[in-house]
């Protein structure tokens, strides 16, 4: 395939798999075949044989990671829609934030070390329990790999709505507020999509969380660099 054609490829391709990915998970409900898990495995299936590295599918698709500027600023209207519930529960969501923050960064920097990885994984993974649109500027300012720590988050985030599901069966959390903040923040984006189908509460709550996370650990990150 000519070299100018490979944007027009990846591009094509990376939307027809998330538009059928989308399409197939409305119909049959099932979570692996959600765009999340989907979307990437069809890739992966056409970029090894074709020996495409991800450097090389980042650099053709760069212009997707553009719309990522109008989604932190659309970040302010769940903020704004939960006032209320965030001006009477702000001192639990903030203890929820704070703990779930530190949990997810004291163990990504914790494994980092343990594996012996580099300087610059190490803070790519940092970031990775929050949505990519705080987690790749947060990268950047550590001294990670902003690229890096995009992938990081997709597999957080997958594996934390899976789990969550699990876990509302055994922990006992009763409320839409308590089950909406486990999603937002261990889980961001694919946990608020999580979040919804157990309520519609739960979903608001999940959405509050993850974009105040998000806040809070992008104004963290100098403290964290310095820290670190």
């Amino acid at each position: 395939m000519k070299l100018e054609l490979m944007p027009v490829f990846w591009l094509a391709l990376t939307l027809g798999a998330y538009f059928f990915s989308r399409w197939i998970y409305r119909r049959t409900g099932r979570y692996l075949l959600s765009p999340l898990i989907l979307v990437p495995a069809l890739l992966l299936a056409v970029a090894v044989p074709m020996h495409t590295a991800y450097a090389e599918y980042a650099s053709d698709t760069h212009w997707l990671m553009l719309v990522l500027g109008p989604v932190t600023v659309a970040f302010a209207v769940p903020i704004w829609q939960q006032r209320r519930l965030l001006a009477r529960y702000w001192s639990a969501l903030l203890l929820g934030m704070l703990a779930g923050s530190a949990a997810s960064i004291g163990t990504s920097f914790g494994l980092a070390k343990a594996l012996a990885l580099d300087s610059a994984v190490t803070m790519s993974l940092v970031p990775r329990s929050i949505t990519t649109p705080f987690a790749m500027p947060m990268s950047s300012d550590l001294g990670g790999v902003p690229e890096l720590t995009a992938v990081f988050v997709m597999f957080t985030g997958v594996f934390g709505a899976m789990l969550g599901g699990v876990l509302l069966k055994w922990l006992p959390l009763r409320t839409p507020l308590a089950r909406g903040a486990l999603f937002g923040v261990g889980a961001h984006g694919a946990g608020v999509s999580r979040a919804h189908e157990v309520g519609g509460e739960e979903g608001s709550v999940a959405g509050l969380m993850m974009v105040l996370t998000g806040l809070l650990n992008l104004f963290a990150a100098p403290l964290l660099a310095a820290l670190l």
